[in-house]
């Protein structure tokens, strides 16, 4: 099993830059591909940006692309998502999550955090 904490998320404006941190427990942490997601009330939780174990191959959602960098470190066991730009729209909370096989979809992942609030200002 794996467990999954982020921290990192907080209030800042428009413009801002936050980097998420995902510490994971669980000496098998390097064999997973790690995914952030976030999700507002009332909507469906939407794929960010995902890295594949080795850290060689990383996905983005299109409207990220340009603004976030999803990275590992394996010997720390955590994951990060540096966001930079920060939009209001950007604005919810954040998931990191596992899988065994990297995917877009938040259905491929089996282990989730709690979540890290993210709040942009206009």
């Amino acid at each position: 099993q794996v467990q999954l904490v982020e921290s990192g998320g907080g209030l800042v404006q428009a413009g801002g830059s936050l980097r998420l941190t995902c510490a994971a427990s669980g000496r098998t942490f390097s064999s997973y591909d790690m995914g952030w997601f976030r999700q507002d009330p009332g909507t469906e939780r939407e794929f960010v940006a995902a890295i594949s174990w080795s850290g060689g191959t990383t996905y983005y959602a299109d409207s990220e692309k340009c603004r976030f960098t999803i990275s590992r470190d394996n010997a720390k066991n955590t994951v990060y998502l540096q966001m930079n730009s920060l939009k209001p729209e950007d604005t919810a909370v954040y998931y990191c999550a596992a899988a065994t096989l990297i995917s877009k979809s938040y259905a491929s992942y089996t282990y989730w955090g709690r979540g890290t609030q993210v709040t942009v200002s206009s």
